[in-house]
């Protein structure tokens, strides 16, 4: 029986109570660095005791010797110390390489991208505990008096190896289409396959039945299929979501990487792997759950793919309607003269890098007494924290920074509503029109402020979810076409 040390499961403790403050710092801006870090520390201890508990060994007189601390798989052979740490290696630059380069554009699609590598890491630990199951301790050998010994995996490892295949096959495909979606190789509206429920489920009843199967026999290809099956059921699942849920996509398919990671944790007999796999699949579950309540979403429906809802279609851009079009002199002028501006920042102010310009033009009208408040919506930007990381990173204040429920009733006393890249979260059609797909979402209530300053680039394009906005033909609206980046550096200069 391996023998395992107090001090793996002291250190493995100090990692998860090290990831819980982290998740603790995570929530809020102003402790979020720290959050971070003791994160970074969790994980440096966690990988740091795995590959001391696991170090190759040397035989010398009969007798096996450590090399490490630990050796749990003293019989078997082992890849190098020298090959590990060269993974790693090459894992940590490519991971510092592409942090340092990401646009914060891209966050969102990068996310789901190393959401899709955790799904495949999961998928490929199972194939590998599958075929060399005695390396992974799951499995007993049988020597039948004809024939060569062979070895039979544990029902339980099975059942465990199955769900985390099927979890992280899920997970990679998911998270590959919500990759594309993000990044605007796929459209952001909703691909509604015929029988698309029916599918689901039986797909999903295909899985547990061919887990059940794996368990209960010695055959091979109920593990093949049924990994095959949840590669396609993660594709059929993300496919008819629309680009405005898209920020609750990318929470559930953090979610399911996590779980993805605490099975295959069992199936690797590491605590590290389980702690960390239920946090993070269990604060994402948590999360998807508060953004679907935030935006009057049905939880079940997102997770399975948008069951139960309507095949709406998100309506084209109208006729072109009497619009009124203003400049950065107009905009100055009407914003200098306020006492309240409210900025409404969306992802249109990401792609121009326009924070730094922004975080200026407000400085600017709080030296001519002008009181200045961001609203920030759950879905701004494409992905939860979006638009806070981007307003911190140009030293907005964090008592400035507003969420929807805590601001939308400020907008009726609010003399401009200044709206910079934002489009389906200002939308009345989530209000008024039962066949938009935004129906249902909450959004902020500009048309309540007495004046609405609208940059965009052009009046042809609509937002993420393929929907009209009918603030643009208000009358209290003035329409700021440009550069959203460049229309502020020139509405700054206009307040000097």
């Amino acid at each position: 029986m391996e023998h395992v040390s107090p001090w793996v499961g002291l250190a493995y403790l100090v990692a998860g109570v090290l990831f819980i403050l982290a998740l603790r710092g995570l929530s809020h801006p102003t402790t979020s660095r720290r959050g971070n870090r003791l994160g970074m520390a969790g994980m440096a201890i966690a990988v740091g005791t795995t590959l001391l508990t696991h170090l190759p060994t040397r035989a010398t007189g009969g007798e096996t010797q450590w090399l490490g601390m630990y050796a749990r798989f003293a019989a078997i052979d082992a890849v190098s110390m020298v090959e590990i740490l060269a993974a790693i290696g090459l894992g940590a630059v490519i991971g510092l390489v592409t942090a340092r380069r990401i646009a914060m554009t891209a966050m969102p699609q990068l996310v789901a991208a190393f959401h899709s590598l955790v799904g495949l890491a999961a998928v490929l630990v199972g194939v590998a505990a599958y075929l060399n199951p005695q390396a992974f301790g799951i499995a007993e050998l049988v020597v039948p008096l004809i024939g060569q010994p062979f070895a039979v995996i544990h029902p339980a490892s099975k059942v465990e190896m199955g769900l985390g295949v099927a979890i992280g096959a899920i997970t990679f495909s998911g998270s590959v289409i919500a990759f594309l979606k993000l990044n605007g190789n796929m459209g952001g509206k909703p691909i509604l396959l015929p029988g698309r429920h029916v599918l689901n489920l039986g797909l999903i009843a295909a899985i547990l039945g061919l887990i059940a199967l794996f368990a209960l026999g010695q055959e091979g290809w109920p593990f093949w299929t049924l990994t095959v099956l949840a590669f396609v059921i993660g594709f059929l699942l993300i496919v008819p979501i629309g680009g405005a849920d898209m920020p609750v996509v990318v929470s559930m398919l953090n979610s399911y990487s996590g779980w993805a990671a605490a099975a295959m944790g069992f199936t690797l007999h590491n605590n590290a792997m389980i702690i960390t796999g239920a946090l993070v699949g269990s604060s994402g579950a948590i999360l998807s759950y508060i953004m679907c309540r935030a935006m009057n979403r049905s939880f079940l429906s997102v997770i399975a793919g948008g069951f139960g809802a309507e095949a709406a279609v998100g309506a084209e851009a109208k006729e072109q309607r009497p619009w009124k079009r203003g400049s950065a002199e107009d905009a100055a002028y009407l914003m200098q003269q306020a006492e309240q501006v409210i900025i409404i920042p969306g992802y249109g102010m990401a792609v121009a890098q326009a924070q730094h310009a922004l975080r200026e033009m407000a400085d600017k009208l709080k030296e001519h007494g002008v009181r200045v408040k961001y609203a920030i919506h759950p879905v701004a930007g494409r992905m939860p924290g979006h638009m806070n990381v981007l307003l911190a990173e140009a030293n907005v204040p964090y008592d400035e920074v507003f969420e929807l429920e805590d601001i939308n009733s400020d907008f009726a006393q609010t003399d401009v509503a200044f709206i910079i890249g934002a489009n389906d979260v200002v939308n009345p059609a989530a209000k008024t029109d039962k066949a938009s797909p935004i129906y249902g979402m909450p959004v902020f209530d500009v048309g309540k402020a007495k004046t609405v300053l609208f940059i965009k680039r052009s009046m042809g394009g609509v937002g993420y979810a393929g929907v009209d906005n009918e603030v643009f033909y208000e009358d209290n609206t003035m329409m700021l076409l440009a550069d959203a980046k460049k229309m502020v550096e020139e509405i700054v200069k206009s307040l000097d």
